[in-house]
């Protein structure tokens, strides 16, 4: 896909993001790898009203273009990219029954066989640290090892896929198993 088809469809799921109920408001991120970096939704706007336009575009150095600011857990979206090849996009939701386990610090068990959409036996919890920052970054690289989403302490909850349309469908799954956990 093109940059511009990229922007749609990167702002079509931040709508549907919010539309489903994983991020609120101006909560989380959705982001979709570009040669040499990646667009990502910006910070403090409504996600039920993002357009193409709005889309923020990052390099690998952590370098925004544009006039808007980038999600501030851009590093999280970053260092994925750098660390997995083969992940093409992230979402980082804050659904309600998520960001409840996640303020226990408690990951999903093998309660269930979906758990295992997720790339393995459980769902892990990276450790806490303050949101935007590298500490916090590096603990969601540990626990999405060997994964494909975990929950993040006090926070919410991290998907990666090959495509938007597979990272928006494991962070809708990976709700649904909070809900149900």
């Amino acid at each position: 896909m093109n940059e511009p088809a990229l922007r749609a469809a990167l702002a079509a799921t931040a709508r549907e993001s919010a539309r489903l109920g994983l991020n609120p408001g101006a909560s989380g991120n959705v982001s979709v790898r570009l040669a040499g970096g990646f667009l990502i939704t910006p910070s403090g706007l409504p996600n039920e009203l993002l357009g193409p336009e709005q889309m923020v575009v990052v390099d690998m150095a952590g370098q925004a273009a544009g006039p808007l600011k980038p999600s501030s857990e851009w590093r999280i979206n970053r260092d994925v990219y750098r660390a997995r090849p083969e992940v093409q996009a992230v979402v980082h939701a804050h659904s309600p029954y998520a960001v409840s386990l996640a303020c226990l610090r408690q990951g999903l068990p093998a309660f269930h066989y979906m758990v295992a959409a997720a790339g393995g036996k459980d769902i892990r919890c990276a450790d806490y640290a303050t949101f935007g920052t590298q500490a916090l970054s590096d603990a969601v690289l540990a626990a999405l090892r060997e994964r494909r989403a975990c929950l993040m302490a006090n926070h919410g909850l991290v998907a990666v896929g090959g495509s938007l349309d597979a990272a928006l469908a494991l962070a809708i799954e990976v709700a649904a198993l909070c809900a149900q956990y």
